[in-house]
C-alpha cells in the first residue's frame, strides 16, 4: 500500500524563515499567522522556536542570534549546524511575499490537524458505543482547529470611532420615531414598554424569564417569539422540553388568531373563529420559527442542534423552556452544580453563536412563604449562578394567580414584568395585560422605573 504523506510545503517553510532572515521586520506579520507547531519539518520547527523566543524577549533576529540561541537550547546539532540556517537565508530572493508564504504554511498545518483529528475520531468511534461522547469529541476537535485560525481583532481607534459615530448618527436620526419614545437597538420584543426599558433583546446576551409554575412563562416567551418572527421577520428557535411541537403550534395559533384555546381543543368553533384561525395559520406558516420538542435535552445536544439551525437559518434568538428540565448526561449527584453548568453553557452558547438566548426558569417555593409574593433575585431556584451568568433577569407576577380559586376569572387582568437585573440598563417594573383564554399578554400602562 502506498504511504500517503501529510500535506506540507517545504518550499514555503524555507521561504518563511528565509524572508525573516532577509528582513526581520516581516516577523511581526508572520507571528500573527504562525507558531513553531505549524511547521512540518522538525528542523524548521526548532529554528522557528528559537526565532519565537528571541522575538518574545526583544532580541534581534539574525543568523548569529538564532545560532547562539539554538546552541544554548541544545537543538543546534539536530539541524546540523549554523550552515543550515545560513542556507535558508538564500532560499528566497526577497521578503516581499512573506505573508503569502506564511499563509501557505498555515493552510498545510490546518489540513494536517484535520487529518489528525479525523484519525482520533475514527479511533474513538471504534473504541466505544457511546455515540454522544464520540460526537461531542469530534465537534470539540474540529472547533479547536477552527478557533486556531488567527484573525485580526484590532483596529486603530480612528476606525472604531468612525463606526461608533456612524451608528450614533443613525440612532439620532431615528430616535423619537418609536411610539414608546425611544429607539430599539436590539431585537424588539413587541411590547412597547419592555422595549423602552431594555432597548430590545441583544445578541450574545443570556436573558432569564423566571416565575412560579403556571404564572405564564411559556405564554410570555411564545408571545415574544411570535412578535419577533411575525412583526419583524426575525428567525428564532424555540426549544420546548415541556410540550410537544403540536401543542406549541396550537398555542401560537390561538394567540395569533385571538381565539379561545379551549375552543380549539374541543373543535367548537364558529365561522368567524375558523376564518381567523385560517388567516393566522397562513401568517405563522410564513414566519421563521423553528421548534424542537426533545424532552431530554442536555446542553451538549442543544449546542449541536443550535449550531446546525444557526448555519441553516441564521437564527437571532433561541428560547429554552425551561432551564430546570435540562440535565447533564451522567450527572445527577449535585443538582446545584448541574444547574450552574447548564446556566454557564447557555451563556457560552449565546456568545459563540452571537444570538440572544432566552431561558425560562422556575422560582423556588420561598416566594409563597412571604406576604409580598413579588419575586426577587434570591428566589432563583437551585443556583445563584443563574443570576451571575444572566445579562438580564425578568420575573413574571400576576396578583390574580394568588386569589382564591372561587374569585379567579378567565377575563383579562393585570400582569407585571419585573426587571430584576439588567447588565446594561435600568431595572424596573412594567405593566401588561394578560388574557388567559388565549394565553396572550398585551401592552397596558406605561412603565414604572425603579432605579
Amino acid at each position: 500500500m502506498k504511504l500517503r504523506v501529510p500535506p506540507h510545503s517545504i518550499e514555503a517553510e524555507e521561504a518563511v524563515i528565509g524572508s525573516i532572515l532577509i528582513d526581520p521586520d516581516v516577523l511581526i506579520d508572520v507571528m500573527e499567522i504562525l507558531d513553531s507547531e505549524d511547521f512540518y519539518l522538525r528542523k524548521h520547527k526548532l529554528i522557528f522556536s528559537a526565532i519565537e523566543k528571541l522575538f518574545d524577549e526583544g532580541y534581534p533576529v539574525d543568523i548569529v542570534s538564532i545560532t547562539d540561541r539554538m546552541r544554548s537550547m541544545g537543538t543546534l546539532e539536530e539541524i546540523g549546524s549554523e550552515v543550515e540556517i545560513a542556507r535558508l537565508a538564500d532560499a528566497v530572493p526577497t521578503s516581499a511575499n512573506a505573508d503569502f508564504y506564511a499563509k501557505t504554511v498555515k493552510e498545510k498545518s490546518l489540513l494536517r490537524s484535520l487529518i489528525n483529528a479525523s484519525s482520533k475520531i475514527v479511533e474513538s468511534a471504534y473504541g466505544t458505543d457511546d455515540t454522544d461522547r464520540v460526537l461531542d469529541e469530534a465537534e470539540s476537535l474540529i472547533f479547536k482547529i477552527t478557533e486556531s485560525q488567527t484573525t485580526r481583532t484590532y483596529e486603530d481607534l480612528g476606525s472604531v470611532m468612525h463606526k461608533v459615530f456612524e451608528n450614533l448618527e443613525n440612532l439620532k436620526d431615528r430616535a423619537g420615531t418609536i411610539e414608546a419614545g425611544g429607539f430599539v437597538t436590539g431585537i424588539p420584543t413587541g411590547f412597547r414598554q419592555l422595549d423602552k426599558i431594555t432597548t430590545g433583546f441583544h445578541t450574545s446576551d443570556l436573558i432569564i424569564v423566571a416565575a412560579r409554575p403556571s404564572m405564564g412563562k411559556t405564554a410570555f416567551a411564545l408571545n415574544i417569539a411570535r412578535n419577533m418572527a411575525v412583526r419583524n421577520d426575525t428567525p428564532i428557535a424555540f426549544f420546548c422540553l415541556e410540550m410537544t411541537k403540536e401543542q406549541l403550534a396550537q398555542r401560537l395559533l390561538c394567540s395569533q388568531a385571538r381565539v379561545d384555546l379551549s375552543k380549539v381543543r374541543t373543535g367548537f368553533l364558529n365561522d368567524k373563529e375558523w376564518e381567523r384561525l385560517t388567516s393566522a395559520a397562513d401568517v405563522l406558516y410564513r414566519s421563521r420559527i423553528i421548534v424542537d420538542d426533545e424532552a431530554s435535552l442536555d446542553p451538549r445536544t442543544l449546542r449541536a442542534k443550535a449550531r446546525r439551525i444557526k448555519a441553516e437559518h441564521d437564527i437571532k434568538v433561541i428560547f429554552v423552556d425551561y432551564l430546570q428540565l435540562m440535565h447533564l448526561k451522567g450527572r445527577t449527584d449535585n443538582r446545584q452544580q448541574e444547574i450552574s453548568e447548564i446556566s454557564r453553557s447557555l451563556k457560552l452558547l449565546a456568545r459563540e453563536l452571537n444570538v440572544a438566548v432566552v431561558a425560562l426558569s422556575q422560582l423556588s417555593r420561598a416566594v409563597e412563604q412571604r406576604e409580598n409574593k413579588r419575586p426577587r433575585l434570591s428566589d432563583l431556584r437551585e443556583s445563584g449562578a443563574i443570576e451571575q451568568d444572566a445579562d438580564m433577569v425578568m420575573f413574571l407576577y400576576r396578583e390574580d394567580y394568588y386569589r382564591d380559586k372561587s374569585e379567579v376569572s378567565d377575563t383579562p387582568h393585570e400582569a407585571e414584568v419585573i426587571i430584576g437585573k439588567q447588565r446594561n440598563g435600568p431595572i424596573g417594573t412594567i405593566k401588561l395585560s394578560f388574557n388567559p383564554k388565549i394565553a396572550t399578554f398585551f401592552d397596558a400602562v406605561p412603565a414604572e422605573y425603579v432605579e
